[in-house]
């Protein structure tokens, strides 16, 4: 049985800290690839890769994944949510910039914190733990409002595609703990996820008619590289191992850092300033990341 801690310790927020940086980093690799590889053609590569990875890894550590433990419905359920997701970043990435994009996606932890609950009661949230919560996410729209109020152009349908993708993320999470996948062993996890993904998504790259490049530059080989073996098999590997040990409504609130990591690659890639609304953003995420990873105070009389 998988021990579930009830608090994130240092090795848990330095997995998070890497985890977010990347994925910050990812939304802007993948929009500068865009105009070399169709984007669900590059979904489906990168899953295609992450499971031959993630072979060779159990074969390598010895790790079971196809024992029966009643996780197939459920495995194939956040498969299924986790090829939708991202079907509906990489396309809605053609219609909207990738910060827009990518503070949509991480509205997640809203709907975690609101269904989890009404399946884990463990995973219920304080009223202060809310207002982390929301003062996370405020501090998000807070940095990008300044490119937001300089005019988004015809953008709804990325920025709709990136809200849906957040609700299947949100639900993806939600699936895993709350069925028995939440005992199921990180690697088969993320087995699940990325097989699925990776046996659908070309076939609706090729119902999209998107046209299959496999002359690429060196920078599209780069790209894909990172977005197979750090994006959709480490990170993800490590983000399964954290659902498996610590509440989810906890590790949730970190993902409020990506796309504030995403304005300082732009910063560094693309030479964006960085404002001192950036700043005071960066400052009032770690404040609600303090308050939702507050813990409960100890009532008198008891150690």
């Amino acid at each position: 049985m998988t021990e579930r801690k009830a608090h994130l310790d240092g090795r848990a927020f330095s997995v998070l800290l890497a985890c977010c940086l990347f994925w910050g980093v990812q939304q802007v690799l993948v929009k500068a690839t865009l105009p070399e590889l169709p984007p669900v053609f590059q979904a489906g590569l990168r899953f295609v890769g992450s499971v031959v990875l993630l072979l060779l890894w159990c074969r390598w550590r010895g790790i079971a994944l196809w024992g029966r433990d009643g996780t197939l419905g459920a495995g194939l359920l956040a498969g299924a949510l986790l090829a939708a997701e991202f079907a509906a970043i990489y396309l809605g990435l053609q219609h909207t910039t990738a910060s827009r994009l990518t503070v949509f996606l991480y509205t997640s932890p809203f709907w975690v914190a609101v269904l989890l609950p009404l399946f884990v009661p463990a995973e219920r949230l304080r009223a202060v733990q809310w207002a982390g919560l929301a003062c996370a996410f405020a501090a998000v729209v807070f940095a990008l409002s300044e490119g937001f109020a300089h005019g988004a152009g015809d953008t709804w349908r990325g920025d709709l595609l990136a809200l849906l993708a957040g609700a299947l993320w949100g639900l993806t999470t939600v699936t895993i703990r709350a069925t028995r996948l939440g005992a199921a062993s990180p690697e088969k996890l993320l087995f699940y996820q990325v097989a699925v993904s990776a046996a659908t998504l070309p076939l609706l790259s090729l119902a999209l008619g998107e046209v299959w490049v496999w002359r690429w530059s060196a920078f599209a080989a780069t790209s894909m590289a990172l977005q197979t073996a750090v994006g959709a098999f480490a990170s993800y590997l490590a983000w399964m191992w954290l659902l498996a040990h610590y509440p989810a409504t906890r590790i949730s609130a970190f993902v409020f850092l990506t796309p504030l990591f995403a304005l300082l690659a732009g910063a560094l890639w693309l030479r964006e300033p960085v404002t001192p609304s950036l700043v005071a953003a960066l400052a009032l995420v770690a404040a609600g990341i303090v308050l939702v990873n507050r813990r409960a105070p100890v009532p008198k009389g008891q150690a």
